[in-house]
């Protein structure tokens, strides 16, 4: 269950994190690069058992429930993206029965069918399961795909032999957490409630995003508005992440490269 387990409260998560790499690596260690091999194992070990085993107590299933804003939007950002992927395509529906007195049966273009919107929307809001909490970053941007460095951490210090206890089993430790199933099921009622407003921005109002039609225009008070301003980073920021962290390997094996030669 990502990052439910980390169970210092959302402000200690980043603090306790950058804590047991420096313990376990060194100052220079950065979470989210290359993880180099641990410095005198043995006594430092110890230190993070000890250090994990104090911190763990009863997750607070409360804690940071997703609000209206941030359930809005990520609904928005999944049924565009869902739209976008389909409206490439050039298929052409046909409607309706050969009469007798042998009319054709209506053309309709997919990408403006009411079939492609369907298609859309069936099991959207699944989708938001795909997402996890990233304690470390703020706001509406907590809530992106891919493994946060909170976990990606604790995950590490488990195959090195340390003893994390999350208060679940390790296998557990994947599975939607309560911040992303409270988010899902939110998603569905407010689905459900404004069908008819996504069905007019989808028919006559595509040329604006559904974020602003829907969200800021329909949902939303004025002051419920302020994640919408939040840059949405998504997998984009996971895979700059992932392209720093390879540069940043390929730079130190290259100093040691340099290294050995003298």
């Amino acid at each position: 269950m990502e990052d439910a387990g980390v169970q210092v409260g959302t402000l200690w998560v980043p603090l306790l994190v950058h804590m047991l790499g420096v313990l376990l690596y060194g100052e220079e260690h950065t979470i989210g690069y290359t993880t180099p091999e641990p410095k005198t194992v043995d006594m430092k070990l110890v230190i993070l058992t000890f250090f994990v085993l104090c911190c763990s107590v009863t997750a607070e299933q409360d804690e940071r429930l997703p609000n209206k804003c941030e359930v809005c939007k990520f609904l928005s950002v999944e049924l565009q993206d869902a739209l976008e992927k389909s409206g490439r395509s050039k298929e052409v529906l046909e409607l309706g029965e050969v009469l007798d007195s042998g009319r054709r049966r209506r053309k309709i273009k997919y990408n403006t069918s009411e079939t492609r919107l369907t298609e859309a929307l069936d099991n959207i809001c699944e989708r938001v399961l795909q997402y996890n909490v990233h304690a470390e970053r703020p706001g509406s941007l907590r809530y992106a795909k891919g493994a946060s460095q909170t976990m990606t951490t604790l995950k590490n210090l488990v195959h090195k032999g340390v003893k994390v206890d999350l208060g679940l089993p390790f296998e557990l430790w994947d599975e939607p957490s309560v911040e992303v199933s409270d988010m899902k099921k939110r998603c569905e009622t407010m689905l459900e409630q404004y069908e008819e407003v996504v069905e007019d921005w989808y028919f006559n109002h595509q040329e604006k995003r559904l974020e602003s039609f829907l969200c800021q225009n329909q949902v939303l008070k004025t002051s419920e508005q302020e994640c919408i301003k939040e840059m949405w980073k998504g997998d984009m920021k996971i895979k700059s992440e992932a392209k720093e962290a390879e540069s940043h390997g390929a730079e130190e094996e290259r100093k040691s490269h340099d290294a050995g030669e003298l």
